[in-house]
Formats: C-alpha cells, structure tokens, sequence
C-alpha cells in the first residue's frame, strides 16, 4: 500500500510502514508541509495515496468534495505518543485489506476501530 502521512503524524510512521514493505512519505519532505488539507488530499488521490493523519478537517472535506478516495486514517481521541500511534497503526493494518483502507474514512481510537465507506452520501 502506498501512504501519505500528515504533518500531526510522526515522521516514524514513514520508516514504520517502509519496514512492513509499504511505500510511505510524510508531508514534511513532500512539499506538503504547509499546504491546505484540500491540497494534500489532492495529493494522496494523485498519487493513490491513503492519508493518515490525525486533522479532523479530512472527513469534512471528503464529504464535500463526494469523492470515493483518498482512503483517510484518523488518530482520534487524545495525544498518543509515537510508539502508541505506530502500535494503533499496526492495528489497523491487521484488520483491514486495501481496498477498504483506499475507499474508506478509518476512524482509529485507543478502544476501537471504526471505518465508513467513502464516498459520503448522507
């Protein structure tokens, strides 16, 4: 699978995801660090990207926009240290198949996993 990790993501989430065979950027070093969110999601779809970040804005956006992708990884529910994100990371990973994470909004908490199929209709 091929990642985009967002600025409020660690930079470790990058070398995490490479070390499980994935290819994955972070913002930082993609010429992303201080663009809109719009714009990294433009990104991420270009690119067939799945975004994992922990802005709220991207489920907003996505329902604006009425798209079928990016997929989006949202970290929510409180400030997790690197090595709990990379371990929720792994979680979700696990528990998912590609085609979800690139066509969904998956919604990652200490307690639970919570995914919905993009695009937003409702």
């Amino acid at each position: 699978m091929k990642f985009l990790v967002d600025m409020p993501v660690t930079p470790q989430a990058v070398t995490h995801l490479e070390a499980k065979g994935h290819d994955a950027i972070h913002a930082s070093t993609a010429a992303l660090a201080t663009e809109e969110d719009s714009e990294i999601l433009e990104r991420a779809r270009t690119d067939d990207r799945i975004v994992v970040t922990a802005d709220l804005d991207y489920p907003r956006l996505l329902a604006l926009l009425k798209v079928d992708r990016p997929g989006v990884i949202l970290f929510r529910g409180g400030s997790y240290s690197d090595a709990e994100m990379l371990a929720l990371l792994d979680r979700v990973l696990a528990q998912s198949d590609t085609v979800e994470l690139e066509r969904s909004i998956t919604v990652v908490d200490q307690h639970r996993i919570r995914r919905r199929s993009l695009p937003i209709t409702d």
